[in-house]
């Protein structure tokens, strides 16, 4: 019996390759549908089922080859993983911090405000008593180096992130010299 080369490696190699891509293109096709893009995401969509329908087609025609099963799985459990890794690099979209704190917020609001960055802020009653609390809306570029600004002046702080799906006005950080705008926006 003569070893397969094509059927037994290059062929599972191109599903693994195939699934990769197929999955990655849906992990950032789910989160632009999240978003509201609707242009881009049924194109992504489109390719996503393209390259699918290829690779199942390529598993129909080797249903004996059980190689082909195990690098089709696992092209799918790395697409989630890059689709992850690549979604997180391009950051894209817009995040809510709230931050709530039980120390003094006067000097991180001034920090804040001075380098551009809008929040919205007020005094409230928590189960430990006083607390500060911080609305913060921003792009999800900025979001380590605001995490980085509130743990500097207050460190374990309690604060929660929320993905924001649309935004009507604002005021936004624009860039790195501390520079702000009043972003606006025209509602749907």
């Amino acid at each position: 019996m003569e070893f397969d080369m094509f059927a037994y490696v290059w062929l599972p190699l191109m599903i693994f390759c195939a699934r990769i891509c197929d999955v990655t293109i849906g992990t950032l096709r789910i989160i632009l549908v999240a978003r509201g893009q609707k242009v881009i995401a049924p194109l992504l969509g489109f390719v996503e089922v393209l390259i699918w329908i290829i690779a199942i087609g390529q598993i129909m025609e080797n249903l004996d080859n059980w190689v082909c099963y195990l690098f089709y799985a696992a092209g799918f459990a790395t697409g989630n993983y890059v689709g992850m890794v690549i979604e997180e690099k391009i950051a894209m979209g817009i995040v809510g911090l709230r931050l709530i704190t039980g120390k003094p917020a006067d000097e991180l609001i001034n920090y804040l405000t001075e380098n551009g960055y809008g929040l919205t802020h007020h005094d409230a009653s928590g189960t430990v008593g006083h607390v500060h609390v911080l609305f913060i809306t921003i792009s999800r570029k900025n979001l380590s180096e605001l995490i980085e600004i509130l743990n500097r002046f207050n460190p374990g702080a309690f604060y929660t992130i929320e993905d924001i799906r649309f935004v009507n006005k604002g005021v936004f950080q624009q860039n790195q010299a501390g520079k702000w705008k009043l972003f606006q926006r025209k509602g749907k």
